[in-house]
């Protein structure tokens, strides 16, 4: 088939402004990733990259990589290229409804869509709404209470008052970190509502009790009937309070955990419950001592996608195409080894050394030197037959990759 793969930060979401290194490296990480299951399954692909990639040549494997100078122009690329397509997959954040757009756009085109509904997309965009949903469903989570951020101070400060600090203020159309911090006595309130204000467009955000446990998330394909949790991840999340910047680093798949069988009971039935959602979807989950409390559902390709394609035994990316196009989820699931990733942040690194690290196995986003502050992020992912294999790995070719940069200045 001709497929059109979309990424949004990477593809020219952010042509006309400057792009976090870090989510770049997880955007770019998704989009080769992706591009290289669909091309080992036999399918022609094509993809959008943004001008400053493009012309840094980076290793893609796609046959037909259109460079993108304006993200104004995005929807109009999206229309144009769907055409010359039989199938089109959008990667891209759920802020501000833009998922929601872009797979509208491919809807309205009439060639088909790999990703969820764009109404499923929408159910779940809104974090109020998802969990007003999952308490009809009787999941476990913790409670949130809405704000908005006209809300006077006081009032805000007196409702939380009586909550059991610390707690967890975020966007409520947020995704991953941005906005999110935890509020550990009073006094932080004031820095946590400024944190939205700056890092939100909404108006809207939650406090919610921290959860102690372990970050996870389900990996899930569906038909849009049938449903397979077939992957419990780790994620390595860092939260801090107002002033300081929580953010998403990486995580291991797959992760052995007691409350494995309950987290998949809990991500299949939410899958399952909520019309629209088919291919690829992510359930994330705090997992404490007895139980798997769901935070939020992801209706699109994660992170984690560049960790688990490594584990599977099937091509997860011809399985997106199979749930969604013929119907069909993949049978006798297995894990093979141990997957471990994460971001590691560098300085810039001249061409030269750039290109070299283009060659390096485990780099699976190198080091884009576009960003102005000379700060560069590169995504790393390591195999192993165990998972001690797979760390050590990893931390020899965080090695190379600085030690190829040190030299090439």
């Amino acid at each position: 088939m001709r497929l059109l793969v979309y990424e949004h930060v990477s593809g020219g979401g952010f042509t006309d402004e400057p792009i976090s290194s870090g989510v770049l490296s997880e955007g770019f990480g998704m989009l080769r990733t992706v591009i290289a299951d669909f091309k080992a399954a036999g399918h022609s692909v094509t993809t959008t990259l943004d001008s400053r990639l493009a012309r840094l040549n980076p290793p893609l494997e796609a046959d037909c990589v259109v460079p993108i100078f304006s993200s104004r122009e995005t929807q109009a690329n999206l229309r144009k290229l769907s055409e010359q397509a039989d199938a089109a997959y959008v990667i891209a954040p759920e802020t501000d409804g833009l998922l929601q757009s872009l797979v509208e756009v491919i809807e309205k085109t009439g060639v088909a869509s790999l990703n969820c509904s764009a109404s499923a997309i929408e159910k779940v965009s809104d974090k109020a709404v998802f969990y007003a949903f999952l308490r009809k469903l009787g999941a476990p989570l913790p409670e949130p209470r809405m704000f908005s951020v006209t809300d006077d101070l006081k009032e805000i400060k007196k409702a939380v008052r009586d909550s059991n600090f610390p707690v967890v203020f975020k966007p409520s159309n947020g995704v991953s970190c941005g906005g999110l911090s935890v509020v550990r006595n009073e006094d932080q309130v004031a820095g946590a509502v400024d944190k939205i204000k700056h890092e939100s467009s909404g108006k809207h955000f939650l406090v919610q009790e921290l959860i102690n446990g372990a970050a996870t998330s389900v990996s899930l394909l569906s038909t849009g009937s049938s449903v397979l949790p077939f992957s419990l991840n780790r994620q390595d999340v860092t939260l801090e309070t107002p002033e300081a910047c929580s953010c998403y680093c990486g995580g291991l798949v797959p992760f052995d955990n007691p409350l494995r069988a309950r987290a998949f009971e809990v991500a299949e039935k939410i899958v399952k419950s909520a019309q629209g959602f088919k291919g690829y979807v992510g359930v994330d989950f705090i997992l404490t001592e007895d139980e798997a409390v769901v935070i939020e559902v992801n209706p699109r390709l994660t992170t984690s996608y560049v960790g688990l394609r490594r584990v599977a035994n099937f091509n997860p990316a011809q399985a997106i195409v199979n749930a969604v196009l013929k119907r069909k989820l993949p049978a006798d699931i297995q894990s093979c080894g141990y997957e471990y990733f994460s971001k590691v942040e560098t300085s810039n690194p001249q061409v030269v050394a750039l290109q070299k690290i283009y060659g390096m196995d485990d780099v699976v986003s190198p080091p884009f030197p576009v960003v102005e502050t000379g700060a560069a992020s590169a995504l790393i992912a390591s195999h192993g037959a165990t998972l001690k294999e797979a760390s050590v790995r990893f931390r020899e070719a965080k090695k190379r990759v600085l030690n190829t940069i040190t030299r090439g200045k």
